[in-house]
């Protein structure tokens, strides 16, 4: 299939391209080492537009593309997945309101969120990670408000949130239709961060455990009817699934560039290690999958744009697809190097690190070939 970008799509991403050339690249490894959530980067993607990307021009942004948005997130994953998660999570954190928010509350949230207030998205809970509808944490109606009450776990920039999506059980007994979501603006409707976790991988991206004590939310931001949030939280996973399908493919393609020009110049028993056939038949296979996932994250992408009715089985294809391969890259890229790719001076061992996530979040990988299965036999 031929993607045919537009000139303002391509313009985009040479504008991000040169962004995490001279700016994100050269702070990735820090940015890892010091667990460090990049708080300049957030404030350069700000100021150049890049945190607009997921909102059309009618609500402050310059794009709402999904394809756009993967084109900026593969960019950045390819030096640093930490950075890529500022803009990923903020489409995250976005598609809730564009799906479901009244016009009057795009209009109202939108704009500040395109100007670079920090989204973030809060749907997973301790006892509720894949069975999703089986989260506890409650919203209760009095009057005007909701009080909402429980905890949040492995929420994406939770503690550096300002606006954050909530989805609570408003009729205990209604199962998968008992959900409703919620826009929490922090300075009405403050959430308390009880930890951030140590993890593997994407370590200068804060995850965070939050607890909501009857926290007060109007009800003016409660985004659609009462019992459509379940509904809203998978609508919201297909669009932001070909994302991280992008972000995978934007960290094996870094990988790969860097485990191709190692194995040009290191040399052993006298030459380049690039011409034994053995080095060269794992160069061509990742290069081969690379290429494959890369038509399926924008192919995925497409159907996100044209509201495609296959969408959801697309979606979970590329997520699939491109973080399996993510992870197989990396890992071989840590092998063509030997073993300098096992330790910190070089960047494949944080790459591999970090593509692992890519085969958990937004639904693990297990969850996305049910979901897949269950559109082929519908």
């Amino acid at each position: 299939m031929d993607f045919n970008f537009s000139a303002e799509q391509l313009a985009i991403r040479d504008t991000v391209r040169e962004l995490v050339q001279d700016r994100v690249a050269p702070r990735a490894a820090e940015i890892d080492e010091k667990s460090e959530y990049p708080a300049d980067l957030e404030k350069l993607f700000a100021e150049n537009g890049i945190l607009a990307i997921p909102f059309p021009e009618e609500y402050g942004g310059i794009s709402g593309s999904s394809v756009t948005i993967c084109m900026a997130v593969e960019e950045i994953a390819k030096a640093c997945t930490s950075s890529s998660l500022i803009l990923a999570v903020q489409a995250l954190g976005s598609y809730p309101i564009l799906l479901a928010g009244s016009e009057e509350q795009k209009k109202r949230l939108c704009p500040p969120l395109a100007e670079g207030r920090v989204a973030a998205y809060a749907l997973s809970e301790p006892d509720s990670g894949s069975d999703a509808a089986a989260m506890r944490t409650s919203a209760k109606r009095y009057g005007d408000e909701y009080v909402l009450s429980g905890s949040k776990i492995f929420i994406t920039h939770g503690s550096l949130a300002d606006t954050l999506v909530v989805f609570a059980r408003t009729d205990p007994d209604g199962g998968s239709r008992g959900t409703s979501a919620f826009v929490l603006e922090r300075e009405e409707s403050p959430w308390t961060v009880i930890k951030l976790e140590h993890k593997l991988g994407i370590r200068g991206s804060p995850t965070a455990m939050l607890a909501f004590d009857e926290v007060r939310v109007p009800a003016r931001n409660r985004l659609g009817e009462e019992g459509q949030g379940f509904k809203l939280a998978l609508g919201v996973l297909d669009r932001s699934r070909p994302g991280i399908g992008a972000q995978a493919l934007g960290i094996a393609e870094g990988a790969f560039e860097y485990a191709l020009n190692y194995a040009k110049e290191r040399r052993q028993f006298g030459r380049p290690i690039a011409e034994f056939q053995g080095l060269q038949f794992m160069l061509a296979d990742m290069a081969t999958q690379i290429e494959a996932a890369r038509h399926l994250v924008y192919l995925a992408a497409t159907k996100v744009d044209s509201h495609a009715e296959d969408l959801t089985k697309m979606a979970a294809m590329a997520k699939l697809f491109a973080s399996d391969m993510a992870m197989k890259v990396t890992t071989d890229a840590v092998q063509v190097l030997g073993g300098y790719g096992y330790i910190q001076h070089y960047p494949v061992e944080r790459m591999m690190r970090d593509a692992k996530i890519t085969q958990i979040y937004e639904g693990t990988n297990q969850i996305q070939r049910i979901v897949i299965a269950r559109a082929l036999l519908r």
